[in-house]
């Protein structure tokens, strides 16, 4: 007999624990259907992620202050005149998506709001110098909060880039001898924390020298860019950017100290050089999003501003 009553127990507690499993089960399936419903009508959903590449809270709060105010409709005699504006939290997430993930805009899943609406958000802050502004703002606050140091860089690292395009064309296009690819060149600024403070995109045939000075004189007329970098002293470049006459020009036009980190010659392999090894950890940091693999923008513009976008979501991490 007490055998009996433990088997009807223990039968009894197996029923108990499948309800409750079921229970939870049905409760988290209506919730994702919620969020995944609310999403697709374009409600904004606090605290929610669907793709890893969405914000979390934190980033969005240290980003929302960044972003351009909504454009709200005209008020008329009926009411407000006009299409609602979108979620700018849905069009970030949709934007770093295809950052992410390297797919195409037409791609984009329906969590997100539709293709068009967020590829001309990209592309209308892109010609504002939006996503400049962001990023100028963001290295300021990383280093002052995070790194707890000044906010604008007294030294920096400048190196370049090549990769491959794809067959959609554009603009700025060429081969480059020395790496043997054929597409485009990315020449970039960061501080020695690695933060990215400046790039510029050019064809892949452009030397190191040229695109130093086009990287440089892009600098001088932004404003934003200027200011930026107007405590830098002292800048470090590999071999490709020694000679006398572009360390007299740097001198001339900013100022700096244009320090050439050279290689030993019986050295073999792949050493780790002073200095030079930070800007190429930025680099492998910009590799880890799809969409800066390859060249695919038709507009140097347009690689700028991802690579812009890139700098922008790492930093949000870091705060």
């Amino acid at each position: 007999m007490p055998s009996s009553k433990k088997k009807q127990k223990k039968k009894s507690t197996k029923k108990t624990q499948s309800k409750t499993t079921d229970t939870k089960s049905a409760d988290l399936s209506k919730a994702s259907t919620q969020i995944v419903k609310q999403k697709v009508s374009g409600q904004k959903v606090s605290g929610q992620k669907v793709y890893c590449s969405d914000l979390s809270e934190k980033a969005w709060k240290n980003l929302e202050p960044l972003l351009p105010k909504k454009q709200t409709g005209k008020v008329g005699q009926t009411g407000k005149v006009g299409r609602p504006t979108s979620d700018l939290r849905l069009i970030i997430n949709g934007i770093l998506y295809v950052l992410r993930s390297g797919c195409r805009w037409a791609m984009l899943p329906k969590e997100y709001p539709c293709f068009k609406t967020v590829y001309s958000y990209f592309w209308r802050w892109s010609r504002e110098g939006i996503w400049q502004k962001i990023q100028v703002a963001l290295v300021k606050k990383v280093r002052k909060k995070v790194k707890k140091r000044k906010e604008r860089p007294s030294a920096a690292c400048l190196d370049s880039c090549s990769v491959k395009t794809t067959q959609i064309g554009g603009e700025e296009r060429g081969y480059d001898a020395g790496k043997k690819v054929k597409g485009r060149k990315r020449f970039i600024l960061v501080d020695t924390v690695g933060l990215l403070l400046a790039v510029i995109v050019v064809g892949a045939h452009t030397s190191e020298k040229a695109g130093a000075q086009l990287l440089l004189e892009k600098i001088k007329s932004s404003k934003r860019l200027s200011n930026l970098c107007r405590r830098i002293k002292l800048v470090w470049v590999d071999g490709g950017y020694q000679g006398n006459e572009l360390v007299q020009w740097v001198k001339h036009v900013w100022n700096w100290s244009w320090q050439v980190v050279k290689r030993n010659e019986d050295q073999s392999g792949f050493v780790v050089l002073p200095r030079r090894w930070v800007v190429e950890r930025t680099f492998a940091w910009l590799s880890f999003h799809r969409r800066l693999n390859k060249d695919y923008e038709k507009t140097t513009q347009s690689s700028e501003n991802f690579i812009y976008i890139a700098a922008i979501d790492l930093m949000l991490k870091r705060l």
